[in-house]
């Protein structure tokens, strides 16, 4: 005959085993998924830096363009002053060239800002002329910003220039002389 003892002893001693294989399970089940996150995780990282690669060799590309390069040729040491800054406003051609590279670092400046593009990537390949195109411009940007009641002309380069700028000081190896007459 079966003693209740014994009865009751299989009963916990099933029990117990059963709630073990399903904490076994459970664990098995929960490194799985951890292991499927990260993964999930690494590949993301990494599309997301191979977009930020592509987007960025656009962005590069652009600036090493007949275009962009004719643009730059223009308005470099057009302006000795701010007065002439604000009177070259008025001529189409030379609204066009200094738009296409402000604009062109604004956006720049906006990718790096929403971390869409690494500063170090813009610092290592750009910081010349982002940095040099405000050392240049600076200057008569504040004050048509004044003038014009426009407190957001050329804003993202601004900040562009300043985090290549923080960037350089970080990474000696990066820092460039600004303070030569055609620093661009």
């Amino acid at each position: 005959m079966v003693d209740l003892a014994e009865i009751q002893t299989a009963y916990y001693l099933v029990a117990a085993t059963g709630v073990l294989v399903a904490a076994i399970y459970y664990i098995n089940n929960l490194r799985a998924t951890r292991k499927a996150q990260e993964l999930a995780q690494k590949t993301q990282e990494q599309n997301l830096d191979t977009r930020q690669a592509q987007l960025f060799m656009n962005v590069y590309q652009t600036s090493y363009s007949k275009e962009y390069n004719e643009a730059r040729s223009k308005i470099i040491n057009s302006v000795k002053d701010y007065d002439e800054f604000v009177r070259f406003q008025k001529d189409p051609q030379w609204v066009i060239a200094f738009s296409s590279i402000a604009g062109f670092l604004e956006g720049i400046g906006v990718l790096v800002r929403e971390d869409l593009v690494n500063i170090r990537l813009v610092s290592l390949l750009m910081s010349g002329e982002c940095i040099g195109f405000w050392a240049l411009w600076g200057k008569y940007i504040l004050q048509f910003r004044k003038d014009y009641g426009f407190p957001r002309y050329c804003i993202e380069i601004e900040y562009l220039a300043g985090r290549v700028s923080d960037y350089a000081r970080e990474h000696p190896e990066l820092r460039i002389e600004v303070n030569r007459p055609n620093p661009m």
